[in-house]
């Protein structure tokens, strides 16, 4: 598993902002499930972007009676499995539906905050990882992770929401949308899937 610093900080942070965290990067990770769909016709892409709008309106919506259980339930309708699909597609989009079950997982029970965010952050990561050793043939480690630009650009874009979030202490609703709203415009995974 690789590790960066940003690991220990994401703990510091409060709930709402690792809650907006983990949002921001399971909507980065959307494209690769769209992508998986629109190939496979496995099912509709639009079930997780559902799915994706009620976390974000439990966000910015004061009072929103978002039924977690209910959306944990879908998503486990939209998850693949490896075994299906002859398609290296599969495994971003499976890691796409982890990091969105996670995120759900937390909501429901925010006992498990701090680990959910640490897990969502290394999904996140790890399907970087595992194409560029599957496009490379060489194993990425802590050692030689800063010679992969991939896996720096990655890194990179956590710092920045990391550091977005971190000046603001009070929930700002304003900021979770602009986050919400670049990260959609952008239309481009953490492993540059672009819709």
């Amino acid at each position: 598993m690789l590790q960066n610093p940003i690991q220990l900080r994401l703990q510091k942070l409060s709930p709402w902002q690792q809650i907006t965290f983990m949002a921001c990067l399971c909507e980065r990770m959307y494209p690769n499930y769209a992508m998986f769909c629109e190939h496979t016709e496995f099912a509709s892409s639009t079930s997780y972007r559902q799915i994706m709008d009620t976390v974000w309106e439990s966000l910015t919506v004061k009072n929103a009676k978002i039924d977690f259980e209910r959306q944990l339930e879908k998503l486990e309708e939209l998850i693949p499995s490896q075994e299906s699909f002859d398609v290296y597609a599969v495994y971003p989009a499976i890691d796409a539906c982890e990091a969105l079950s996670t995120l759900l997982h937390s909501l429901l029970d925010r006992e498990q905050l701090a680990e959910d965010l640490q897990q969502i952050s290394t999904i996140s990561v790890n399907t970087v990882v595992q194409l560029e050793e599957a496009q490379n043939e060489q194993e990425i480690t802590n050692e030689n992770q800063k010679q992969n630009e991939a896996v720096c650009a990655e890194w990179d874009v956590q710092w920045a929401i990391f550091r977005a979030l971190k000046e603001t202490e009070e929930r700002d609703v304003e900021l979770i949308r602009a986050l919400r709203d670049e990260l959609r415009e952008e239309r481009i995974s953490n492993i540059g899937v672009s819709l």
